[in-house]
C-alpha cells in the first residue's frame, strides 16, 4: 500500500542489468564513452531533433537548475506557477544556479498556467528600468504538481506568448513520459514542435536509479551547459553508468511501457476511490497522481494499517474526526491492483 511517491519505487530490472553490462572493462570518462554517444543519438531520434544537444545528469534538481541557468541572466526572472517544483521543492537551487534570478509566481489552481495569466505576469515585469528584474524564461511542469497535464495545444499557446516577448521556454519533464502516454502524441509534438526550447526528460521517477536527460533543442546553448554542469559538480567521471540506465530506458520504449503501467495503476486506484463514496477528488486525474480528501478518522485508520502516502493538508492529530484532509497518492510502474485493493479495503472497512 505504498503510494508515497514514484521516486521511492524500485528500479526496473532492465536498468540494473544494463549497469552490469556496462560494468565490464574500461571506457572513456566524463561522457566521452561510446555508450553515452549512443544514448544521445537515440534521444535525438526519439525526439526527431538531429541537431539537439543532449546531456545526462543524476538528479531532476540539477537538470532544471542547470537548464534554467543557461536560459537566464542573474537580473532576470523565471515565470512559473506557484506550485511548480522549481519553486516549492528545490530549496532555491534555480535561484542559486542562475546566480540569483528571481521566480515570478503565477497562480494556477489546477497546476496549469494559462496564456492570459502568463501575459499578465510578463506585463508586470521589465517596466521599472534598472530598478526591476528583467523578463526571463517561462518554465512549465509536465505533468504538473497537481497531476494535471498540458495538452499540445496548451503548450503551443503558452510558447506563443513567450515568443511574442522573445522569451525561451523550459519544460520540467520529470513526469513527461506519464503525460505523453496519456495524450498519445509524440515526444516531438509535446516539446520542440510546441515551442519548448529545453526539456528535462525524466527517468528517476519512472523506473531508473537516478538519471535525467537535458535536451537543448538549440545546440548553441550546449557549451554553456557543459561548463555549468562541470562547475556545479554534476559531470560524472564514470559517466557510462548514467548512460547505461538511459540506454535501457530507451530500449524497446521501456520508458513508455513503465509510464503506461503507472498511469494504469493510478486509474485503477482512482476508480476504487470513486466507487468507495468516501473520497472527494480534488483535481482532474491525468497522469499518475491523485489528490483527494476524506475524513481524518479514515486517514488515521489507513496509516495504522500501514498505508504510505502524503497528507497534503491538515493535521492527523486534529480534534474533529470528520474533518476532510487532502491526500496525495502517486503510483509508480511497480504498483499493483493488489496494493490498491488492500488500500481500498481499509478505507471502506
Amino acid at each position: 500500500m505504498f503510494f508515497g511517491s514514484d521516486n521511492t519505487g524500485p528500479a526496473h530490472p532492465a536498468a540494473l542489468e544494463a549497469l552490469l553490462r556496462a560494468n565490464t572493462g574500461h571506457a572513456a570518462s566524463y561522457g566521452e564513452d561510446a555508450l553515452t554517444a549512443q544514448v544521445q543519438d537515440r534521444i535525438r531520434t526519439l525526439f526527431e531533433a538531429p541537431d539537439a544537444a543532449v546531456y545526462l545528469v543524476p538528479t531532476g534538481t540539477a537538470a532544471n537548475a542547470l537548464a534554467l541557468a543557461c536560459l537566464s541572466n542573474p537580473w532576470e526572472t523565471v515565470f512559473c506557477t506557484a506550485m511548480a517544483h522549481i519553486n516549492v521543492d528545490e530549496c532555491g537551487a534555480p535561484e542559486f544556479f542562475t546566480g540569483g534570478a528571481k521566480l515570478t509566481l503565477i497562480d494556477a489552481p489546477d497546476g496549469k498556467m494559462t496564456p492570459e495569466a502568463l501575459t499578465t505576469a510578463i506585463a508586470g515585469e521589465e517596466n521599472r528600468g534598472v530598478h526591476g528584474v528583467q523578463r526571463g524564461p517561462v518554465s512549465l511542469t509536465q505533468a504538473t504538481e497537481a497531476g494535471t497535464i498540458y495538452t499540445v495545444d496548451e503548450v503551443t499557446a503558452l510558447s506563443a506568448v513567450a515568443r511574442a516577448h522573445n522569451l525561451p521556454v523550459h519544460m520540467d519533464g520529470a513526469r513527461f513520459a506519464n503525460a505523453l502516454v496519456r495524450l498519445g502524441c509524440s515526444p516531438a509534438e509535446l516539446s520542440w514542435k510546441a515551442g519548448v526550447d529545453v526539456l528535462c526528460f525524466g527517468g528517476t521517477k519512472n523506473g531508473l536509479l537516478g538519471v535525467e536527460a537535458v535536451i537543448l533543442f538549440d545546440p548553441a546553448r550546449a557549451w554553456e551547459f557543459e561548463l555549468r554542469r562541470k562547475r556545479a559538480a554534476h559531470l560524472f567521471s564514470k559517466h557510462r553508468y548514467l548512460a547505461a540506465q538511459m540506454d535501457a530506458y530507451l530500449e524497446g520504449d521501456l520508458w513508455h511501457d513503465l509510464a503506461t503501467k503507472a498511469n494504469a495503476a493510478c486509474d485503477y486506484l482512482l476508480n476504487g476511490l470513486i466507487a468507495s463514496g468516501q473520497a472527494e477528488i480534488c483535481f482532474p486525474i491525468e497522469a499518475n497522481m491523485i489528490f483527494a480528501r476524506w475524513p481524518r478518522a479514515l486517514h488515521q485508520r489507513l496509516f495504522d494499517a500501514g498505508a504510505a502516502y502524503s497528507l497534503w493538508s491538515g493535521s492527523l492529530t486534529g480534534d474533529d474526526p470528520a474533518e476532510p484532509l487532502m491526500a496525495r497518492l502517486v503510483c509508480d510502474w511497480s504498483a499493483t491492483s493488489a496494493d490498491a485493493d488492500r488500500f481500498l479495503a481499509n478505507l471502506q472497512r
